[in-house]
């Protein structure tokens, strides 16, 4: 029976290789006509079938081949499904000699912490962070570990990232005291390395747009932006002279000190939403740290709270959500449009999956609203880098015919949504994601 790996590929790909063959990191390609790589393709493919001895390839498994194997198998073999609570034969030794025909072996990584510790150790000795991310994932997923993850010596030992730090922001409330720093101190790793990634560009660009859009009537010449200035003196073109006289000159302003925008961000905190929730934390902290932007953080189940003075710290907003719950999206964007006081230089992002579970009609009608007051509104229906969620189709249909389109965004595309909406201009919304 096939392990079930993170590898989908026709050719099955093993990210380590402990004999010293191809380094699948970038060495060079073995030779595909040698006796050899017909050897290490039967290897990769006994990895990924499992089984027992030479099952099925007429490869065996040693030493540190066996070890990886025996990762796999406690996880995606015949056992893996069962819960936490299976034999753990597996998980509990690490890396040894031991061939892979010595015996029979049941799946499962048994229902101690320490054990699955030495597990998730194993899985980074063999496996690049990508695919220790996954085998987390469908750990969690499949063995039903998240009760697990509420003692330090197991938070020690995972490779965080978004998907952990959404599962023990569900598990927040169930923590013990014992487990909440060391919970604290993953997710502000997570956190931080967020920020690295997207805080220079994101203020950047921002920057940009908030200089362009503010316009100025008399711009020195290196200021003069000429696409408006062509478009606004077209009534003034000369045939005979095939030219435009610009009567009117239209400039990119200079930054100003002051607030230029204001900007709410209003997050869905169901389940569903956690990496969504992780990424506008993130991105609001950053947003908050603009002297020109005014933000606001609402999150919202069936209740709405308002994190806007905890922004200085995403993790202290991560953690003063509660994921889960039912959804009412109009109360949300009630209290949003309560705490509107400048509506023409107002943009309303609302990040969730349009699953209502208050009054539609009423929802709508806000939205309607805010935009006839002026108000840019956009949704997201995941800020994630996992592409298109499962959302409402119906209620994302009747927000694109009020001019407010849904569709899903990825954390990268985020500053140029951001600066689109600053500036008035239409959307870089992807292509597949697009909803009308």
């Amino acid at each position: 029976m096939t392990h079930g790996a993170p590898h989908g590929d026709t050719e099955p790909h093993v990210d380590a290789d402990p004999h010293g063959g191809a380094d699948p990191h970038g060495g060079p390609a073995p030779n595909h006509d040698s006796p050899q790589s017909d050897q290490e393709r039967l290897r990769r493919w006994r990895l990924v079938l499992g089984g027992q001895g030479a099952d099925g390839t007429g490869c065996s498994l040693s030493g540190a081949d066996a070890a990886m194997d025996r990762t796999l198998e406690a996880l995606y073999g015949s056992g893996g499904g069962d819960g936490a609570g299976g034999s753990g034969t597996a998980a509990g030794r690490s890396g040894g000699s031991q061939g892979a025909g010595s015996g029979a072996r049941s799946g499962g990584l048994g229902g101690s912490a320490p054990q699955v510790a030495r597990w998730l150790g194993d899985i980074r000795t063999y496996f690049p962070t990508s695919v220790v991310q996954v085998m987390q994932r469908d750990a969690i997923d499949r063995l039903g570990l998240s009760a697990l993850l509420l003692e330090p010596e197991m938070l020690e030992a995972v490779e965080a990232d978004v998907h952990l730090v959404g599962t023990l922001l569900s598990l927040n409330k169930a923590m013990p005291e014992t487990t909440k720093n060391t919970a604290r101190a993953v997710v502000r790793k997570v956190v931080e390395d967020l920020e690295k990634r997207l805080a220079t560009r994101t203020r950047a660009t921002l920057t940009g747009a908030l200089d362009r859009s503010a316009r100025i009537s008399r711009p020195r010449h290196r200021d003069i932006d000429w696409d408006r200035t062509i478009r606004a003196n077209l009534k003034n073109y000369l045939p005979d002279h095939r030219t435009v006289v610009p009567e009117r000159l239209i400039g990119y302003g200079r930054a100003a000190r002051g607030v230029k925008k204001d900007v709410v961000l209003c997050v869905d905190q169901s389940g569903s939403m956690a990496a969504s929730v992780v990424y506008a934390s993130v991105f609001g902290a950053v947003l908050a740290s603009m002297r020109s932007l005014a933000t606001r953080l609402v999150v919202f189940d069936t209740s709405v709270v308002d994190l806007t003075e905890e922004l200085d710290d995403p993790v202290d907003v991560l953690f003063g959500t509660q994921l889960g719950g039912g959804t009412d999206i109009n109360r949300a964007l009630a209290y949003c449009q309560s705490q509107i006081t400048r509506p023409a230089d107002t943009v309303v992002v609302l990040i969730s999956d349009l699953y209502e579970g208050g009054i539609r009609e009423e929802m709508l009608g806000r939205v309607a609203a805010m935009k006839a007051s002026g108000v840019q509104f956009v949704t997201l229906l995941a800020l994630s880098d996992e592409g298109a969620p499962s959302y409402d189709r119906e209620h994302a249909a009747a927000l694109a015919a009020l001019g407010a389109p849904a569709f899903a965004c990825t954390p990268d595309l985020f500053p140029d949504v951001w600066a689109a909406a600053i500036e008035r201009r239409q959307l870089p919304i992807p292509d597949m994601a697009m909803h009308q």
